[in-house]
């Protein structure tokens, strides 16, 4: 088979599985998993595809602004949200990351229960603030446009100095071979310092999240606790994370 061949090859594999192995392709091709390697490069230097270690991913569609994936699965969001609350324990400091599922949370803290509330989200703050009557500590930075998100050098100056028992993480994707991602490479570093500041992390994966990756990766699954799932996405990927991250404990 031509080179040209094996790319368009490829491109059909990854239109229709939405990933390439290139071992598996080497060996139903009958050709050298160097030159499906080279393939894959060169169509990744012509923009056709993402290479990732062992194959190739879609490029991912860039990253919404926050304003627009507020409507972005809005219920299933509400589901997560609703579920990871029940984990939040009486007189607990947790961390809320920036997301549409963490605001969400912010609205449904329970009222009463002493918790502190540390997130580098202006938003998530404001919402805890008015719907809760939880403690508040904002972590400063500078603020991105695209994810409205405190980062930078400030800001992993101020992580360096806290602690908490939860981090409940938002991604952008969540999937069983390409593990937990985002769209901006300043976010995924502000998330890593504060998951290293916390007990324990806790993911937030809502139903257009699941089976998806971007860009920039963010933690292995051996760093998380556990993964919070819509409890009526019928996606059969989210029952394959859960029992991932079950084997682990």
């Amino acid at each position: 088979m031509l080179a040209a061949q094996r790319k368009d090859h490829l491109l059909d594999l990854l239109a229709r599985d939405g990933r390439v192995v290139a071992k598996a392709v080497a060996d139903d091709l009958g050709v050298s998993e160097d030159a499906i390697r080279r393939d894959l490069r060169e169509l990744a230097e012509e923009g056709k595809l993402q290479r990732v270690y062992g194959g190739a991913l879609p490029i991912p569609a860039p990253e919404r602004p926050v304003r627009e994936r507020h409507d972005l699965a809005t219920e299933s969001k509400e589901r997560v949200a609703r579920a990871a609350v029940t984990r939040i324990r009486p007189g607990s400091t947790i961390v809320l990351d920036a997301g549409t599922t963490t605001l969400a949370m912010a609205r449904m803290l329970p009222a009463g229960a002493g918790i502190t509330v540390i997130t580098p989200s202006p938003a998530v703050a404001l919402a805890v603030a008015e719907h809760s009557d939880a403690r508040v500590i904002m972590i400063g930075g500078e603020l991105t446009r695209h994810s409205l998100v405190a980062g930078g050098g400030l800001a992993m100056e101020a992580i360096q100095h806290l602690s908490a028992d939860q981090f409940f993480l938002g991604v952008t994707g969540i999937d069983p071979v390409h593990g937990l991602t985002t769209g901006e490479l300043d976010d995924a570093v502000t998330k890593r310092a504060l998951a290293s500041r916390c007990t324990e992390t806790v993911v937030l994966a809502s139903e257009e999240k699941v089976g998806t990756a971007a860009r920039f990766p963010v933690l292995p699954f051996e760093a998380i606790a556990s993964i919070i799932t819509d409890p009526l996405d019928a996606n059969p990927i989210a029952e394959q994370l859960i029992v991932l991250i079950s084997g682990q404990e």
